[in-house]
């Protein structure tokens, strides 16, 4: 199997496994209240599934190949940290720009969120591809 399939995997497991956790407790306790009336009362799903699945290509492209090439996990923490704060700063910063209720601590936050969750999701995809393809070459 090819080393970015396996990436992709991992850092897919990795990133949605993390994020459901984050959202499931501070989606009550700090998003819902921050966005007020944004919030939709029923989840969509499709856009959801949009993002993840572009999103974890963007990491594997933007932060694993880097480390690939590099031989070294640390590569994919920091590219993985720089794509999640320019990610998430478009989103957030796009947002406070054009809202006319977009909290700056909402803001924060989520730049703050989205860097930690993608250079970890980053790292550990690149790890774990690593280990698991370097086990089936053995």
């Amino acid at each position: 199997m090819s080393f970015y399939v396996l990436a992709y995997v991992a850092t897919a497991l990795v990133f949605f496994g993390i994020d459901a956790v984050w959202l499931t407790v501070m989606g009550t306790a700090f998003y819902r209240p921050m966005m007020g009336d944004m919030v939709l009362d029923k989840f969509r799903a499709a856009p959801a599934i949009a993002f993840y699945l572009i999103y974890v290509a963007g990491i594997v492209v933007f932060a694993i190949a880097p480390a690939l090439a590099s031989g070294k996990w640390t590569t994919a923490l920091v590219f993985g940290a720089f794509f999640g704060f320019c990610a998430y700063a478009t989103y957030d910063l796009t947002n406070q720009a054009t809202l006319k209720a977009w909290p700056l601590a909402l803001t924060l936050v989520d730049l703050a969120w989205g860097t930690v969750l993608t250079a970890a999701a980053a790292s550990l995809g690149y790890v774990i591809a690593r280990a698991i393809h370097g086990a089936w070459l053995s």
